[in-house]
């Protein structure tokens, strides 16, 4: 497959396989029980004024992760739906075939359903959204109840900064400790592989991907550790006066923080291959060390799958069509 020098591409990994989103399209790979890998594809759609939003420094970050976490939802969903499936298939070879269990399967079917892409869309949106404000405003609360007055704003914020990154180390490292979410962190890291290999220009085999690092300079983690950086930077620009305010204030600059954060991630990204300044990216760096784990060959092959795919698509979709005359 002819190398795009220009194309940056993404993904995320889902329940037992990887998504990746391509310029007109998103694809789902996803590896059943029975080791057959399914596709689940979605064109790409946005309203015009969203396209010119994301054009906007500052406001295409927090644009951008509202549109990826909603379609990111969708593919964790068919996953979701795909593990529960071979989960209750598995159980009914056990217990037999009859009305009774087919019954029992859809029952199961559903349950699995919600508690599944509930469970991992919390952990995938991590500090965005909702978690994104249980965890900026939690650690406030407890910074101004144990601390008090006694310092300056922005050793305040500092030690807030500090309560974050312990709660997040504490959280991702009790997930990581589930059989589910493990798999999850290894199918992230075969992500990471398979764009870092697209990105030097390797042959996508299993054996190539291989090579490569499972740390990424533009991952979602390291958006998540910016944002904890340059949180405590522009909150130290706003005094309050009591801990509502304080409250109200992280609130109320959450979208600046993450517009930053994202101008950031991608200043560090451009800045990897720059010797001096490539440690910016250090911290994001470090974080997935959590987010990703080693890939199994089968994992790092759903991720070849399911990139390969959405690039064949990609490629389809950009061709003009034939007999549609030019306007």
């Amino acid at each position: 497959m002819p190398q795009d020098s220009k194309a940056v591409y993404g993904g995320q990994a889902v329940i037992e396989g990887v998504m990746f989103a391509g310029k007109h399209v998103n694809v789902t790979a996803v590896r059943r029980k029975n080791n057959d890998i399914v596709f689940y594809e979605v064109p790409k759609t946005s309203a015009r004024w969203v396209q010119n939003l994301k054009k906007i420094p500052l406001v295409r970050g927090v644009v951008g992760i509202v549109e990826s976490s909603a379609k990111g939802s969708q593919h964790l969903n068919f996953s979701a739906e795909a593990y529960a499936e071979d989960e209750v298939d598995e159980d009914d070879q056990k217990e037999g075939s009859q009305e009774a269990v087919k019954e029992k399967k859809k029952e199961e079917k559903s349950g699995w359903n919600l508690t599944m892409v509930l469970g991992v869309a919390v952990m995938g949106v991590l500090s965005f959204i909702f978690g994104k404000l249980v965890f900026t405003v939690v650690p406030a609360v407890l910074e101004e109840l144990i601390f008090g007055n006694s310092y300056s704003i922005f050793v305040h914020n500092l030690i807030e900064g500090l309560i974050k990154i312990i709660f997040l180390l504490t959280y991702l490292y009790l997930i990581s400790l589930t059989p589910i979410v493990k798999r999850l962190f290894q199918y992230h890291g075969a992500e990471h592989k398979v764009i870092s290999a697209y990105e030097a220009g390797e042959d996508l085999t299993v054996k190539n991907v291989q090579k490569y690092t499972r740390l990424h300079y533009r991952c979602g983690s390291s958006f998540i550790i910016l944002s904890v950086i340059i949180g405590v930077i522009i909150y130290s620009f706003f005094q309050w006066d009591s801990l509502w305010q304080r409250v109200y204030l992280r609130v109320l600059l959450l979208p600046l923080v993450l517009g930053f954060s994202y101008e950031a991630l991608r200043f560090t990204n451009a800045l990897r291959d720059t010797p001096v300044l490539r440690f910016l990216g250090y911290p994001g760096l470090w974080l997935q060390k959590l987010t990703t784990k080693e890939p199994t060959d089968d994992q790092v092959a759903v991720s070849i799958a399911s990139f390969n795919r959405m690039r064949e698509l990609d490629r389809e979709m950009s061709e003009p069509k034939v007999g549609n005359p030019a306007v």
